[in-house]
C-alpha cells in the first residue's frame, strides 16, 4: 500500500493503518457509535469509486466490507490461508449517501457464532459526517479444505472470538 492511502484520519487526525483495528493500535477514542466493536477498519473513500449521481457506489460498500471482514479474522488469527471460507448470504442498509472525499471507519463485530458459521455485522461512520453513514451484515460458512463440507468451528477460536468481542462489552449470540 502506497504513502498516500496510509495517510487516512479519525476525527482526531490521527495517522491510523487501514488493516489494523483502531483498538488494538491504541485509538480508544473511536467514536461512541462504535464503542462496542472490536475491530475498526479504515477505508479512505477513492474518487474512482463515485457514480454517476456523485456518491460512493453501493457496491463499494460490499467490497470494504470483505476488507473489514478480513481484517477481524486476521485479528482472530484465522486467516492465515489454511481457514476455507464461503460468505452465504450479505445485506447493506444505505443511510446516508457518503460523498468524496470521506474516510470510513467500519466497525465489525461477531453478531452470532453459530457451529459452523458466523454472522458478522458492520456499523460504517463517515469522518466527514460524524455520523453512521450504513449498516451490514454478512453470514460466513467455515468449509473443510476441499471446500465441500462445513467443518465446526475449534474450542481455541470460539474463545478467542468471545475473549476479542468481551474486550469492548459486547457479547455475540451462540
Amino acid at each position: 500500500m502506497n504513502d498516500a492511502n496510509n495517510n487516512n484520519i479519525n476525527p482526531n487526525n490521527d495517522s491510523l493503518d487501514p488493516v489494523r483495528p483502531l483498538h488494538t493500535k491504541g485509538y480508544p477514542d473511536a467514536p461512541n457509535e462504535l464503542a462496542h466493536y472490536p475491530v475498526i477498519h479504515t477505508q479512505p473513500i477513492q474518487w474512482g469509486e463515485m457514480d454517476a449521481f456523485n456518491h460512493l457506489n453501493n457496491v463499494v460498500y460490499y467490497r470494504y466490507a470483505e476488507s473489514a471482514r478480513i481484517a477481524y479474522l486476521q485479528e482472530l488469527g484465522m486467516f492465515d490461508g489454511s481457514m476455507v471460507t464461503v460468505l452465504a448470504q450479505s445485506s447493506c442498509q444505505y443511510l446516508l449517501p457518503v460523498t468524496y472525499p470521506d474516510t470510513l471507519l467500519l466497525g465489525v463485530r461477531c453478531q452470532r457464532l453459530g457451529t459452523t458459521s458466523i454472522v458478522i455485522e458492520y456499523s460504517y461512520y463517515s469522518c466527514a459526517q460524524q455520523a453512521l453513514v450504513a449498516i451490514a451484515d454478512a453470514v460466513i460458512v467455515r468449509l473443510d479444505s476441499d471446500g465441500k463440507d462445513k467443518l465446526p468451528w475449534t474450542k481455541e477460536e470460539r474463545a478467542r472470538l468471545f475473549t476479542l468481542e468481551e474486550k469492548v462489552g459486547h457479547t455475540p449470540k451462540y
